[in-house]
C-alpha cells in the first residue's frame, strides 16, 4: 500500500500571534519535529510539508538546505480544507493512503502513526483522538442546558488518515462546496465513511496558544 505523509504547515497564526510552525522551539523550527518524526518513521513512501504562500522562496529554500529531497512541498491555500485538498491532489499517483498531520503537533510517534494506519485496514478512514477528563456542559448564552454524556465525546487530533481516492471524491462533491472544516474527518463524516477513533496521547497536542508554547518548552526540558 502506497502512503503519503502530509504535514500542514500553511496556517497564519492568527490566535498565536505569529506563523508558529516556523518559530524556533529549543533552537528548532517547530514545523521540523514532526516532520522529522514522519521521515524516520519510514512508513512513507513520500513526505508532503504545505507551506503558506507568503515567503515561500525563502522556506523553499531552507527545506531543501535541511531534507534534499526527502520531503516534496505544495503550497497551500485560503484555509485547511484546501491545502490539504492541494496537497493530496499533488501526492505521487500510486498513493493508496494519505496521512494528515499538524506541524503545530510537534510530539507525534511513530507508534501513533502506526495504529492509525493500521486502523484503515477495516475502514474508509482513522483518527486519533481523546476523551475529555472535565465534565462537559451544553449551554445557551451561557445558561448551562444540560451535562453532557463525555462517554461518547472524543477529542480530535492527528494524525488522521483516509483512503486517497474517497478523499479525494469527497471533496469533488457538491457538499465540500459550502462547507468549512477543522479537520478532514469532518467532510468525510458528512458524506457517511466510516471513520474510525484510536485513542491518543496527552501528550500529542497542538500548540495553539502561548501558554501551549510553554507547556512544549517545558516537554523539552
Amino acid at each position: 500500500m502506497g502512503k503519503s505523509a502530509i504535514i500542514t504547515a500553511a496556517g497564519s497564526g492568527r490566535r498565536f500571534g505569529e506563523a508558529k510552525q516556523f518559530k524556533k522551539l529549543h533552537g528548532k523550527p517547530l514545523y521540523e519535529y514532526s516532520l522529522d518524526t514522519f521521515i524516520k518513521s519510514r512508513l512513507f513512501d513520500e513526505v508532503i510539508l504545505v507551506i503558506p504562500n507568503n515567503n515561500q522562496e525563502k522556506i523553499k529554500r531552507e527545506i531543501k538546505r535541511e531534507y534534499g529531497s526527502k520531503v516534496s512541498l505544495v503550497i497551500g491555500g485560503p484555509n485547511r480544507q484546501d491545502s490539504v485538498k492541494n496537497a493530496i491532489q499533488n501526492s505521487i499517483p500510486k498513493i493508496d493512503l494519505v496521512v494528515i498531520h499538524d506541524a503545530a503537533r510537534p510530539f507525534i510517534t511513530k507508534s501513533l502513526i502506526e495504529k492509525c494506519i493500521s486502523a484503515c485496514n477495516t475502514s474508509d478512514g482513522a483518527i486519533i483522538a481523546m476523551q475529555p477528563h472535565d465534565t462537559i456542559k451544553f449551554s445557551k448564552n451561557n445558561i448551562v442546558e444540560k451535562t453532557i454524556d463525555r462517554s461518547n465525546i472524543w477529542m480530535a487530533q492527528t494524525p488522521q488518515a483516509f483512503n486517497k481516492q474517497k478523499i479525494l471524491e469527497a471533496y469533488s462533491s457538491r457538499e465540500f462546496d459550502d462547507l468549512i472544516i477543522t479537520d478532514e474527518s469532518s467532510l468525510m463524516e458528512k458524506l457517511g465513511y466510516k471513520i474510525i477513533i484510536v485513542p491518543g496521547d496527552g501528550k500529542n497536542f497542538k500548540i495553539t496558544t502561548l501558554d501551549d508554547w510553554k507547556r512544549a518548552e517545558a516537554e523539552l526540558q
